[in-house]
């Protein structure tokens, strides 16, 4: 029987500000288990602690809240106890590029076979507006009033570096295009990663939607995301030019 993204819609309340950018991650997310065609009890979605945590609250399936940056591991078990599961991570920025750093850096190694979606707000909105590892040199908030100092984080080259076979960026925006990514990492045999920007309307004054549409581009067909080197060199791209769609995907069985 054919799926519909309805046929994933849950009864629970959505509890994210008007404009977040999950909104936009959401409707990606289902529309891509729909072409999947998988039924809701084969499938697992996990999280850790932020706002990027409550979506597994939004779909009808099974799912697990963990610890702060501990998702990964939740995830980790229940594909080696259940191989048949289809096991997705929610997590965001601070979660899985901070706390859960360790984890993300070791799952990659491993190359287990679970898709890893980082709504990537370039903050931490769930406790208020402090800097996350990819916020940019120089953003202002509460807890930085003289600006942020540290480098920003390249998520996708350091996952690339860790060895990952399938490495994506999306834009929340854009939820057809992100469904498509969606998709491609499900399928794809192994650890697979897609970093979402996505708008924090709250505490991220900078990082807006406007911001975003002005420098996002998506990757044309003469794009070979088989060439590690060409990976790495989109990868590290940041600030005018933001590419989105598969920076890399190579078998790694």
């Amino acid at each position: 029987m054919a799926m519909t993204p309805n046929d994933f819609k849950s009864n629970d309340p959505i509890a994210w500000c008007p404009g977040c950018g999950n909104f936009g991650i959401l409707p990606g997310l289902k529309q891509a288990l729909a072409k999947l065609g998988i039924q809701p009890k084969d499938l697992l979605l996990v999280s850790g602690i932020g706002q990027a945590a409550k979506m597994p609250h939004y779909v009808r399936a099974n799912c697990f809240n963990g610890l702060h940056g501990r998702s990964l591991p939740v995830a980790a078990g229940a594909k080696l106890a259940n191989p048949r599961l289809t096991v997705i991570v929610t997590t965001g920025d601070g979660d899985c590029y901070g706390e859960g750093g360790n984890h993300l850096i070791h799952n990659i190694r491993r190359n287990i076979d679970m898709t890893v979606i980082v709504c990537d707000n370039q903050i931490y909105g769930l406790t208020k507006g402090q800097a996350s590892p990819t916020s940019d040199p120089g953003m202002v908030t509460k807890v930085q009033p003289e600006g942020v100092s540290a480098q920003h984080l390249q998520p996708l080259a350091l996952a690339l570096a860790a060895g990952a076979g399938f490495v994506a960026r999306g834009f929340s925006q854009d939820p057809e295009h992100l469904a498509g990514l969606i998709l491609a990492a499900i399928k794809y045999k192994g650890f697979s990663l897609i970093d979402v920007l996505q708008p924090c309307v709250s505490f991220n004054k900078v990082n807006t939607y406007e911001w975003y549409s002005k420098r996002v581009y998506k990757l044309d067909a003469s794009y070979k995301p088989t060439d590690l080197n060409a990976a790495f060199a989109r990868s590290l791209e940041w600030g005018d030019r933001i590419p989105i769609g598969i920076i890399y995907s190579r078998s790694k069985l």
